[in-house]
């Protein structure tokens, strides 16, 4: 008797699901403001040099390396508190979320002592020349950039000092994480084109 060929079982279809409109919105937000730091980050580079007048960034900008780790950390102490939402975790959420913040708001305050420095003691403001005009429109958008995603980061942490935040709401918590991955996506790009190539 020949043997009866076994036919394996046809693998099983996964179903598909929609996606999260929070995160479509997200990714609709995030392209929409990449297309907009595109035309700033262009018009800064077109005017490199171009200015008629000093100071120019050779003379007064200073790589801000401290400020930018901790932004760069801060991609990772959220990420770490994304983990701790999704398994219920809160206080070790908490303590990361928080952590996030402290970060973001150092490199907020260390761009604002850079500001002061390059106002009151270099001379250089939006309108003295076109670095000036370029360089506070770059910079001071993805600063504006921070602050949204800091106020964000601060409306979940006093949620969640107060108990009103658990693992169902771990989707939401990642689709506001995103936002926060961008700011520093984008200061990547900022700091290699102002204070590398720009220099």
């Amino acid at each position: 008797m020949s043997a009866v060929p076994i036919i394996p079982d046809a693998p099983q279809e996964q179903p598909w699901h929609l996606p999260s409109r929070g995160r479509v919105a997200m990714y609709c937000l995030i392209l929409g403001e990449s297309a907009i730091f595109i035309i700033f980050v262009v018009a800064y580079v077109f005017y490199i040099g171009k200015s008629l007048t000093g100071p120019t960034p050779q003379q007064v900008l200073e790589i801000p390396i401290f400020n930018s780790i901790c932004l760069f950390s801060s991609s990772v102490t959220i990420m770490l508190a994304e983990r701790h939402i999704e398994h219920n975790r809160i206080k070790q959420f908490g303590l990361w979320w928080a952590a996030t913040i402290v970060l973001g708001l150092i490199f907020l305050i260390g761009t604002g002592a850079e500001w002061y420095k390059l106002i009151y003691k270099d001379g250089l403001t939006i309108s003295t020349n076109l670095f000036g005009t370029t360089f506070y429109s770059l910079v001071g958008l993805h600063a504006s950039h921070v602050i949204v995603g800091l106020i964000g980061l601060s409306l979940v942490l006093a949620f969640t000092i107060t108990g009103h935040v658990n693992e169902k709401h771990s989707e939401r918590i990642q689709i506001l994480a995103l936002y926060w991955h961008f700011v520093d996506a984008i200061w990547v790009v900022v700091f290699t084109v102002v204070y590398i190539l720009g220099r």
